[in-house]
């Protein structure tokens, strides 16, 4: 048995090398491999030998040759495959172990030069995948290291990989082809590309969308069904996650997710993560329907579950402090679809452990903020919805709100408290479905109105949803997610209770709400930004 081994990155090849030596396979490599086997102790045969002709182009040449090629493709069981390789010397290659040049390394580094890389564009390395991930019957094809160990243990018990095997290191091989051509195919598409300065040190300017849109997902399952049950549905996830985002959880106990559990526990868990304080959101249908701040665990629910106890029997509650046994204790008297935190404590798996359909979520919180990408801070970079045969893609609504960008338009000044209260109602606002009106005092949601066609409905319904839970208004700060068309809806929340509204503003009717506001003798603020969700 004959392997050719020519990896870039070379994480535990060594050994892999040294284990298929121990079992009598023969092992052909090229450059810097088979210098690093070489200087191991094992017997490699250089890929220029098998050709008899010699690497070329600074290593741009070296197995683009029918010698290993053939020794790919050449099927077994068709004798007159087998007769031209006897004809021409061309020795079966059986398995092969390639990992690519690292080109999406390359180019996510700042200040990648357009010369980097193209030089990064592997041809060789994809050409052999190809070719032994098609003939998989009788090859082997190896693309990452966490390949090895299953390789072996067959090799090791039988002498030979399963079809079974074989198969799915194919599936994984062209998979590894689709996502190497991808990312080659959206950087050269979103270059900007500029004749005149084209030079080796040549960084060129990459448009925010690129002429083609290569989006790589694999699939973590397949789910019961979809947003109703005669919809199909699986979910998928980036080839490389955000750190501390949802698909990146660990499911402590419960029944599968759903589609619809998926969709809102996602919602929660990007809303409570914005918070720095101990928080709690719960969300029903998409939507929060309590967020607050607390104390710890315990005080953060307490204070959200209050919002509306209704919508949150049968929600999905996000923390973003470990859920200790006292905060278990009392979530754990509620109805509730899925639960998530960034651990849990003995006592609060304990408490859960007899409610077995209850789905806990373990998520590790992404890094703090300090000059951290969105990607490192566990935030998508795009948003993307599908359309009839299209998709719409946009940067994704990552703005936050900071108090100079503030502009207060009424003569009354909001209090420090009511800053705090508004900011706070800014950020739950963000999460919640247009048009959105959020009341809330002391670091808890008073009253959400979501999903309205009228944004004077919103603010009617978050004032009704207050009175039924038996919360008052008085004193509250309001976030409008988007501006006042007209006095009527600043009205509505001021006659509800509320002392302080903030609203991007950017009406033309503006000055008639402000005016409104100075006659109600309510402070407003003006945020310059919108978050329009739909």
């Amino acid at each position: 048995m004959n392997a050719l081994l020519s990896v870039s990155d070379k994480t535990g090849i060594v050994e892999f090398a040294q284990a298929l030596h121990a079992l009598g396979i023969r092992l052909l490599s090229t450059g810097g491999t088979a210098k690093l086997l070489a200087d191991n102790g094992l017997p490699v045969t250089e890929v220029a030998e098998v050709t008899q002709f010699p690497e070329m182009l600074d290593g741009r040449v070296k197995t683009l040759h029918p010698k290993v090629h053939g020794g790919l493709l050449a099927r077994r069981d068709v004798p007159a495959h087998m007769a031209a390789l006897k004809e021409h010397g061309i020795d079966t290659i059986d398995l092969l172990v390639v990992n690519l040049y690292p080109f999406e390394a390359t180019v996510a580094k700042a200040g990648c030069t357009l010369a980097d890389a193209i030089e990064n564009i592997d041809i060789g390395g994809p050409a052999m995948v190809r070719s032994a991930a098609k003939n998989w019957q009788d090859v082997g094809v190896i693309t990452s290291a966490d390949q090895y160990e299953a390789v072996l243990a067959e090799l090791k018990a039988g002498g030979k990989l399963s079809d079974k095997l074989r198969f799915a290191l194919s599936v994984a091989a062209f998979n590894r082809i689709a996502q190497y051509d991808g990312a080659i195919s959206d950087y050269l598409s979103s270059v900007t590309f500029d004749e005149d300065k084209l030079s080796e040190t040549y960084v060129p300017t990459r448009a925010l969308f690129p002429g083609q849109s290569n989006g790589i997902f694999t699939k973590v399952q397949d789910l019961r069904y979809g947003e109703n049950s005669h919809q199909q549905a699986a979910l998928y996830r980036d080839l490389h996650p955000a750190p501390g985002s949802l698909v990146t959880a660990e499911q402590l106990q419960g029944k599968e997710l759903s589609y619809n559990n998926i969709a809102d526990a996602d919602a929660a868990w990007e809303c409570v993560k914005g918070f720095d304080a101990a928080a709690c959101v719960i969300v029903k249908h998409a939507n929060p329907c309590g967020v607050a701040v607390g104390l710890d665990a315990l005080d953060a629910y307490s204070k959200a579950f209050q919002t509306d106890p209704t919508s949150a029997f049968g929600g999905i509650i996000a923390l973003n402090r470990t859920l200790d046994g006292a905060a278990a204790a009392q979530i754990s008297k509620q109805f509730v679809e899925v639960l998530m935190a960034p651990d849990f404590t003995a006592e609060a798996l304990e408490i859960f452990k007899s409610k077995v359909n209850v789905r806990l979520l373990k998520i590790a919180l992404p890094p703090a903020h300090g000059g951290k990408t969105d990607w490192e801070r566990g935030r998508n970079a795009m948003d993307a919805k599908r359309i009839g045969s299209g998709l719409l893609l946009q940067t994704a609504d990552n703005h936050e709100l900071s108090l100079v960008d503030l502009k207060v338009v009424t003569k009354k000044q909001p209090t420090l408290e009511e800053m705090e209260d508004l900011l706070f109602a800014w950020k739950v606002a963000k999460y919640v479905k247009s048009n959105a009106i959020v009341f809330c005092k002391g670091g808890m949601t008073m009253g959400v109105g979501a999903g309205q066609m009228s944004r004077l409905d919103s603010a009617r319904i978050a004032s009704i949803k207050a009175g039924h839970a038996g919360l008052t208004l008085q004193g509250t700060a309001v976030a409008s997610d988007a501006f006042f068309p007209f006095r009527d809806g600043l009205d509505v929340v001021v006659d509800a209770g509320a002392t302080c509204v903030i609203q991007p503003g950017g009406s033309m009717r503006d000055n008639e709400v402000i005016d409104a506001a100075n006659e109600r003798g309510v402070a407003m603020v003006f945020s310059g930004v919108r978050h329009f969700r739909h």
